[in-house]
Formats: C-alpha cells, structure tokens, sequence
C-alpha cells in the first residue's frame, strides 16, 4: 500500500470515529508526505490542525495506521503551507467533497454585489456543517444543482445567529457561478413590503411586478417580518405565484415554522410549506470549536487551543456571537501585538460570556411570548378569554415556571394579580400538551432562544 492509499484507507475510518464537522475541519488537505523506517510524516495545512492532530487524534491516528501497517512505529507532523486558491468547485463536487479536500480560505472583506444583493463572502467552503444544519446544507446543495426543480420553495428557519443567512447566500452564489445566466435577487423581507408599500403609495405595482417578473432565483430573508401587513402579503403572494409557475427557485428563511407564524394569510403558509421545510438547530460543543477554527484560519489568527475551547463552551446559543467574542480576541492581539491567554480572554468576554438563567427574568420572557405570538405584552397581561390571548399566556406562565422557577403565586401576581391556582393549571396545561404536541414543543424552544438572544 503506498503513502496515498495509505493516508485514503486511514480517511475512510476516521469518518467513522469522529463527527462531520470535526472531520472537516482536521483533516481537510492532510496526507502523508514521506514514509520511511516505521515513521511517517504527515502534511498539515496550518499550526491549528497540527496542535490538534498531536493532542486529540493522535492516539487514533496512530492505532488505525499501525492496523494498516504493522511497520508504523511513528507519527510526525508538519506544517505544509498551501500556496493554492480556492477553486471552483461545482454542486456536485461539493456535495461529495464537503468534509474533505476542501482548498483553505484567506479571509477577505469583499464588496456586496449590487445586482443579486450578495455577499461574496458567504460560501458552501466557509460554511461549517454539523449535526446542527446537515439537512438545510443538503437541500440547498440540491437546490444549487437544480435550481427550481427541487425543493422549491426551500424554507430555513432557525434562531438569530445560527447562519440562515450565511446558507441563504452561498446558495445564491454557487448558482451565480453554476448558472452565470440565472437573475438572482437577495433581499430582507424588511426591503420587500417597504418596495411593495413605496409602490401602492405612487400606484406603481405593475412596475413593481415587472422587476420581479424576469427574476430566476428570489431570496428573501426574516420572512416572518411580513405577517400581518395585509398589502405586503396580498402582493407577495402574486409575486410568489408567479414566480412558482415558471419553475423559478424561491429561497426563505424565518426564525419559526410557517405554521409557528402568527398573522401569515393561510395561503401564504400553504405556498410555504409546500415545499422543503428545514430548520437550524443549536451547534453542539465540537462543532463550535470547528467553527471558531475555521473562522480563525480566515482570518489568519492562532489562538490556543485552551482559548478556543473557553469560548466554545461559554458561548452556546448564537454562532455570531462566537464570531464577535473571536474580534475582540483579535483586536486585543492587533493593539498589544500580544496572543490573549485563557485568563485574558476571560476578562476581554466577561461582558459576553455569561450565565443565561442569570440574564433573563420576567418581563423579557413575557416580551418574547407577545412577539412570538403577534402581540402587545399588555394583551398577555391582560384578563381577556380569548383564544389568541389564552394560549400564549399560558405558554408564558408555563416558561416562567419552567426556566426562571418563579412560584406559581409570583406568577399569578405577575399576570394580573390572578391566583395562583391559575397558574398552576396553565403550568400543568402545557406540560401534557408538550408530551404529545410537537408543534407546540417547537414553538416553546424557538422562544427560548429569542429569549436568551435578548
């Protein structure tokens, strides 16, 4: 077996031992370059990779090497320094290549294209994949491929910070370097009703269809933004329709499931959830560190791995967060041409990092079950029966319970001065309707997690 089948054989079991992500970000552009007297010396493409092969899979490495070739009695590692740009690699290749071979990156601030919206910067090669986002990833590498045909519309929801956009983007990227042909538009559904709001006023619609017309792949961010603006959605369903029936690629992305969205016309939720519905989960403590490395590679910084570790186990729920703690890391080395240690990276993110039970209370909570839901925090503090009133109240009542362990007496103080007996059946009410109501289930995590984005 030479050094190339070698190094492939050992590929294939690694896969097997470690996740995606991990894989991913260790062992892209890794092989072995010489083989000689039971030792072997393998490329690594930077100082990160070869502090973590030496200390985290070295064991591994070493054992699955030795079963291949009993004549192994040694690893080295050695930093190889690719010279290479990042190819063009077509939808296909990245859907087999995607947790190897992948070019590294040099992080560059590119100009947002005026034509599409689109941000050069956002790619498939710089988006890292877990557990967390591996089926939105696949759909949208199916959506590159054949834009139009599959999974059409795609629909990512997920909360703030986990990379809709990021995902949104590089689709729209990948097609504008796979189909050169193709009009693509990006924009926030903020710039959508304000379009379609400035084109009611000055009676200009048709015009406004016009532009929307020829488009060949729309892409429309925080789509939840556009319920109960009754206009904005009439037109948006036109323009939606008329875009689906010529087969052209629709792209949205919302901080909930369409049918989590309250004050969305039911066709609009109907359009939507006709086609792939994916969500975006919390990345797991690995896959944060594989971030935060990747992202440090693109920005040429080599911090320890104790610093990285802190970070990835203190920042859990927003994956732009991770990224400004990684700035602030920067910018202390930049200005004190100083690497920060553990002790301080704990001082530069004391104002980041902390413990979320400690942050939130009452009233953020409560604030975040009436935007959840479409409404005023005094409609859920008030006394009023009805239906749209009562679920969330009780949703609210059940969190403050199950997150703050408020008492039930505190709780119905807090709402009205009911009693606490109210309380306790809203608390009890949610809970069986938890153990069998997924939809329900959902709803409560995705308000969690504007809670603690507060």
């Amino acid at each position: 077996m030479d050094k190339e089948e070698l190094w492939q054989a050992l590929l294939a079991q690694i896969q097997f031992n470690i996740s995606k992500a991990n894989f991913a970000t260790w062992f892209r552009n890794t092989n072995i370059v010489s083989k000689d007297n039971g030792g072997v010396v393998v490329s690594v493409p930077n100082n990160f990779s070869k502090e973590w092969l030496e200390n985290k899979y070295n064991k591994l490495i070493f054992k699955i090497l030795h079963s291949l070739d009993e004549e192994i009695k040694e690893i080295k590692y050695n930093v190889v320094h690719a010279e290479t740009k990042p190819k063009d690699i077509s939808a296909s290749q990245l859907i087999d290549n995607s947790y190897n071979n992948s070019p590294q990156l040099e992080f560059v601030e590119l100009k947002v294209d005026k034509e599409t919206n689109l941000n050069p910067r956002y790619t498939f090669n710089n988006f890292v994949v877990g557990p967390f986002n591996e089926l939105p990833q696949a759909a949208a590498l199916a959506v590159v491929r054949s834009p139009g045909t599959s999974y059409n519309p795609l629909f990512i929801y997920g909360g703030t910070g986990l990379g809709k956009t990021h995902l949104m983007q590089a689709i729209g990227n990948e097609i504008s370097k796979k189909f050169p042909e193709k009009k693509i538009k990006y924009l926030s559904s903020e710039k959508l009703a304000s379009g379609i709001v400035s084109s009611i006023q000055n009676r200009s619609i048709d015009k406004l269809k016009l532009l929307y017309k020829d488009i060949d792949v729309l892409i429309v961010d925080d789509i939840q933004f556009i319920a109960g603006k009754e206009k904005t959605q009439e037109e948006f369903f036109h323009i939606f329709n008329n875009l689906y029936e010529k087969n052209k690629q629709i792209i949205l992305s919302s901080d909930r499931p369409p049918k989590a969205i309250s004050s969305l016309e039911g066709r609009l939720k109907s359009r939507f959830e006709g086609g792939m519905i994916a969500d975006i989960s919390l990345p797991d403590t690995e896959t944060r560190i594989a971030i935060l490395k990747t992202k440090s590679q693109e920005k040429k910084l080599n911090f320890s791995n104790e610093v990285i570790e802190y970070v990835a186990e203190n920042i859990q729920r927003n994956i732009r967060e991770l990224e400004g703690a990684l700035n602030r890391l920067a910018a202390y080395q930049a200005l004190n041409n100083k690497t920060p240690d553990v002790e301080t990276a704990k001082t530069l993110l004391k104002n980041v990092i902390f413990s979320p039970k400690k942050a939130i209370n009452p009233d953020n909570i409560i604030k975040s079950v009436a935007s959840f839901y479409d409404l005023k925090e005094g409609d859920i503090l008030d006394v009023s029966r009805r239906k749209e009133i009562v679920k969330p109240r009780q949703v609210a009542m059940f969190i403050l319970r199950d997150e703050l362990k408020s008492s039930f007496p505190f709780i119905g103080r807090k709402f009205g001065g009911k009693d606490h007996t109210t309380a306790i059946h809203a608390y009890n009410k949610i809970s069986k309707e938890l153990e069998k109501d997924e939809n329900l289930a959902e709803e409560i995590n995705l308000i969690k997690d504007q809670i603690y984005s507060l």
